[in-house]
């Protein structure tokens, strides 16, 4: 494959393709000229490009994503996390964006430490992060700071733990 690069991840039988020149993506370029030092890591696999950006700067990133009448990202169509435990940084939270107008798609990710997993909730960027922001909330144990209402809306609220989480006992917590 041309202009791409093979990495495969230590202590695993997964290979990932990242294209070697995905700083010349227009959205990474855009994303450049707004705030130099927002784009952390970008990565381009089967013409999806995920950027990661600095947690204290999420907001900013997003509604910029949102407002930027070349890029036009204004569908949140998901929120998720992942959990690398034991690792640090230990959680991630992922933003799925869609642009309509130029039918292109952009994951979002953002790091997090293990201890005290927080990030500014996107609600007043895309009111539909509503439920996926509770339901990350409910399963990692990831708090959106700033949500309106961010309570479990998936498991009861006598529940103990998040489920999704890797230390998570298998049978539940006794």
């Amino acid at each position: 494959m041309s202009g791409s690069l093979a990495l495969r991840a230590a202590g695993t039988e997964h290979t990932y393709l990242m294209n070697a020149d995905v700083e010349g993506h227009p959205v990474v370029k855009r994303l450049r000229d707004f705030s130099p030092e927002v784009v952390e890591d970008a990565q381009l696999f089967r013409d999806e490009l995920t950027v990661h950006v600095p947690a204290i700067r999420l907001r900013q990133v997003c509604e910029f994503l949102r407002d930027d009448k070349e890029l036009n990202f204004k569908y949140l169509s998901d929120v998720t996390a992942l959990d690398h435990y034991p690792g640090e940084p230990r959680f991630e939270t992922v933003y799925h964006l869609y642009s309509i107008e130029n039918n292109q798609r952009l994951g979002l990710k953002v790091r997090l430490e293990g201890d005290d997993p927080r990030v500014d909730s996107m609600v007043q960027v895309w009111p539909g992060a509503n439920a996926f922001e509770r339901e990350v909330f409910d399963l990692f144990g990831i708090h959106f700071v700033g949500h309106p209402y961010l309570m479990r809306i998936v498991l009861p609220e006598d529940w103990e733990g998040h489920p999704l989480r890797k230390d998570y006992p298998t049978e539940g917590y006794r």
